[in-house]
């Protein structure tokens, strides 16, 4: 069900940050859904801040063949874009639950939407000493081919999928690999690419506190999105 309330006045509001904790995955896709449906153009944007159980999530391209093996983990159809992914401890997961018309003067700028939730995961890496890069044709980041980067050249760091849905709202996100444990991307094919190598910030050096992490997505994004924090 769309919501009907879209062409209510709009007023600057203020950007509420939620910390969930470890959730699973089912949950807190309900709840998106929930509160997606229930907003009009009052309502305050929203950033959730999750680590996920263990679970495969299928985009609305996926392909159930990009599953190799689940090993008895979850599987959950979703309504983002994308393909096939894997969420689990160690992995900030960042939902920007949010009225894009209203952010971009009643445009729906999706390319430049997802830019800037990349350009936030670029920078957190930045932060770190770590190169981030777009793919072209692929949303997310990866390592560059570099040699400093040794096996982890060309790996996928960070994931992106979002839902937009025909009055400008958004959720879903995205995901940066902090200090996982990386073999259950082996078992399928990340985000539909046969064999492609999946890293984390631990495995190229970098010892951080997922929470620290998670604090740093947020407020790269909100400075990305030009969003004003609850004080």
């Amino acid at each position: 069900m769309e919501n009907a309330c879209v062409n209510d006045k709009t007023a600057a509001v203020p950007l509420i940050v939620k910390r969930l904790g470890r959730m699973a995955y089912e949950a807190v896709f309900q709840k998106m859904r929930e509160f997606t449906v229930c907003r009009n153009r009052q309502t305050p944007d929203e950033i959730w801040v999750v680590e996920h159980e263990p679970v495969f999530t299928l985009g609305q391209a996926a392909d159930m063949s990009h599953i190799l093996n689940a090993h008895q983990l979850p599987v959950v159809q979703t309504d983002r874009g994308g393909e096939v992914t894997y969420h689990g401890p160690g992995q900030a997961v960042v939902y920007p639950l949010i009225d894009l018309r209203r952010r971009f003067k009643d445009k729906l700028l999706v390319r430049e939407l997802v830019f800037r939730i990349e350009a936030a995961i670029i920078d957190v890496l930045a932060s770190h000493n770590i190169i981030g890069e777009r793919r072209a044709g692929a949303p997310g980041i990866y390592i560059p081919q570099l040699p400093e980067y040794g096996i982890h050249q060309g790996a996928k760091i960070a994931a992106l999928g979002l839902k937009v849905k025909s009055n400008g709202t958004v959720y879903h996100g995205m995901a940066l690999n902090v200090a996982m444990d990386l073999e259950p991307f082996t078992w399928i094919d990340p985000c539909g690419y046969a064999g492609l190598s999946v890293t984390d910030m631990k495995s190229l050096g970098i010892d951080c506190c997922l929470e620290d992490i998670q604090s740093e997505l947020v407020d790269a994004l909100a400075t990305r999105l030009d969003l004003t924090r609850e004080q």
